[in-house]
């Protein structure tokens, strides 16, 4: 399936972004898409808040790592031919540096106790650009970071 782009303005109301991506899921359903899969692993208010809103618009959500330990989803990243970098990272759990870093070993290890390793507290968001099942790999370079508030991001650009 191809990569489906919902661009978002800097900094949107919960109202913006629940109409954009309302929109594009309608665009996919049309288009015969029946459900979207998350990432997430233990969060029930943001599960809901995800199930609620692919209600409205007739989808449904599929979480397929639910309630797995999240060291073991990093193992298995790391040895199972993942490949990924951290786009976002909330800077009072982080230093502002850890945006941009490769999943790897190195930044699996040098993350504080207190940070989930999956960043499933909203300790940082990342962006897979391989994986077994992927035909090729995304290749990205990190460009413009930017702050805003306490959260830091990073411009993923392709590399063609």
């Amino acid at each position: 399936m191809p990569l489906h782009i919902v661009w978002l303005p800097p900094e949107p109301s919960n109202e913006v972004y629940d109409n954009l991506m309302s929109e594009a899921m309608l665009k996919l359903k049309a288009k015969g898409v029946e459900g979207v899969i998350f990432g997430d692993i233990f969060l029930s208010d943001v599960r809901a808040y995800r199930e609620a809103r692919l209600s409205e618009v007739g989808m449904v959500a599929i979480f397929p790592l639910w309630g797995e330990p999240t060291d073991k989803l990093v193992c298995e990243f790391l040895t199972e031919g993942y490949n990924g970098i951290v786009s976002c990272v909330d800077t009072k759990v982080l230093p502002a540096d850890f945006c941009g870093r490769w999943l790897d070993e190195s930044f699996f290890a040098s993350l504080p106790e207190s940070v989930d390793p999956c960043g499933e507290n909203g300790e940082f968001h990342s962006f897979v650009t391989s994986a077994p099942f992927f035909s090729a790999p995304i290749k990205v370079r990190v460009g413009e970071r930017v702050q805003r508030g306490q959260f830091v991001y990073c411009d993923l650009e392709e590399v063609t």
